[in-house]
C-alpha cells in the first residue's frame, strides 16, 4: 500500500510530466519540435548538476559510465521527446498524453523478453493486448491501410514509448548501482550531446526572440517537467518502489487532458475516451495487483 506522502508524490510527478504536453503545445507554436527538445534537456542539466553537486555526489570519470549515460539519454530523452513533440504538430496534447500511456505496458513486455527476473507471464501479455486493442481504437482498425498525418503522428507517439520501454530495461541493466541523481544528470548531459548537433542541422541556430509564454512554456518543460520530475521520480521509486510508481502512467493523460481542454480548446472524441480505458485496463492487468486483490477478497467471501 503507498504512503500518503508518496501518493502526494506521485501526484506531483503526474501533474508535472502531464504538464510537459501543454508546456511543449505552446512552445512548438514558435520553435521546431528538435529544437524544443534541446532546450528541454539542456536547461535542465545545469539545475541537476546545482543538486548534485549539493548532495555531494560523486561525478564519475569512466568512459563506460558516460557511454550508458549517452545510450540512456538517447532512448529516454533524445528519441522520445522528438518525437512526441514531432506528433504534437498535428495531434492534440490530449490525445499524445493517452498514447503515451502505452508505456508501462510496454515496459512490461519488453522487460519480460530482455531481463530474466522479470518474466514474460500470462498477464503481460493479456495486458499489452489490452494495450495494443485500446491503441487501435483511438487510431481507427484500418490506420495502417490510411497512412495519413494524424496516424504518422499517432504512430510517433507510440515509437516514443517503446523507447521509454527499452530505456528502463538498459537503465536496469547499465546504471543500478549509481545514484540516482547523477544518473539524472548524467542521461540529460548525454541527450543534449546528442540533441545539440541534430537540432542545429535540422532546424538552423536557436531563435531566442522569442514571446514572453512560449519561454514561459520552454522553462517549465525544462525545469519543472525534467529537472524536477526526474527528482521526483528517484525519490518515489526509494520510498514506494517500482511497482506503485507504474500508476504514475494512469494519471498523466488527466492532467495532460485537463489542461488541454481548459486553456487549449482541446476536445476528445468517444475513440480516445474508449482508446484511453482499455490501455487503463490493460495497465491494470499488467501491474497485477488489483487482480489478486479480488482474487483473495472472493477466497475470504468463499
Amino acid at each position: 500500500m503507498i504512503d500518503r506522502i508518496s501518493g502526494l508524490m506521485l501526484l506531483a510527478l503526474a501533474a508535472v510530466w502531464g504538464g510537459s504536453f501543454f508546456f511543449a503545445e505552446i512552445a512548438l507554436q514558435e520553435v521546431p519540435p528538435l529544437t524544443v527538445t534541446l532546450f528541454r534537456v539542456f536547461l535542465a542539466v545545469p539545475v541537476l548538476l546545482l543538486v548534485v553537486l549539493w548532495r555531494g555526489v560523486s561525478i564519475p570519470v569512466s568512459l563506460r559510465t558516460w557511454g550508458a549515460y549517452l545510450v540512456m539519454g538517447a532512448l529516454n530523452n533524445a528519441i522520445p521527446f522528438s518525437l512526441i513533440f514531432w506528433g504534437q504538430t498535428t495531434i492534440d496534447s490530449s490525445l499524445a498524453s493517452i498514447l503515451n500511456g502505452t508505456t508501462a505496458v510496454f515496459g512490461a513486455v519488453v522487460a519480460g523478453l530482455l531481463l530474466a527476473d522479470e518474466p514474460l507471464l500470462p498477464r503481460k501479455i493479456a495486458g499489452a493486448v489490452m494495450g495494443v486493442l485500446g491503441v487501435s481504437v483511438i487510431m481507427g482498425f484500418d490506420a495502417l491501410t490510411q497512412l495519413d498525418a494524424k496516424n504518422l503522428a499517432q504512430l510517433a507517439v507510440l515509437g516514443a514509448a517503446l523507447s521509454y520501454a527499452f530505456a528502463s530495461v538498459w537503465g536496469k541493466i547499465t546504471l543500478a548501482g549509481n545514484a540516482p541523481e547523477m544518473n539524472a544528470l548524467g542521461m540529460l548531459t548525454g541527450s543534449t550531446v546528442l540533441m545539440m548537433p541534430i537540432a542545429i542541422w535540422s532546424d538552423g541556430m536557436p531563435v531566442l526572440n522569442l514571446s514572453a509564454g512560449v519561454w514561459v512554456s520552454i522553462f517549465s518543460l525544462s525545469i519543472l517537467s525534467t529537472a524536477v520530475a526526474y527528482l521526483l521520480y528517484f525519490a518515489i521509486l526509494v520510498r514506494a518502489g517500482s511497482a506503485n510508481l507504474m500508476l504514475v502512467t494512469l494519471l498523466i493523460p488527466p492532467f495532460a487532458i485537463g489542461l488541454g481542454v481548459a486553456f487549449l480548446g482541446e476536445r476528445l472524441g468517444p475513440e480516445a475516451w474508449a482508446g484511453f480505458g482499455l490501455i487503463a485496463l490493460g495497465l491494470v492487468i499488467t501491474d497485477g495487483r488489483t487482480l489478486a486483490h479480488v482474487g483473495k477478497l472472493r477466497k475470504s467471501q468463499s
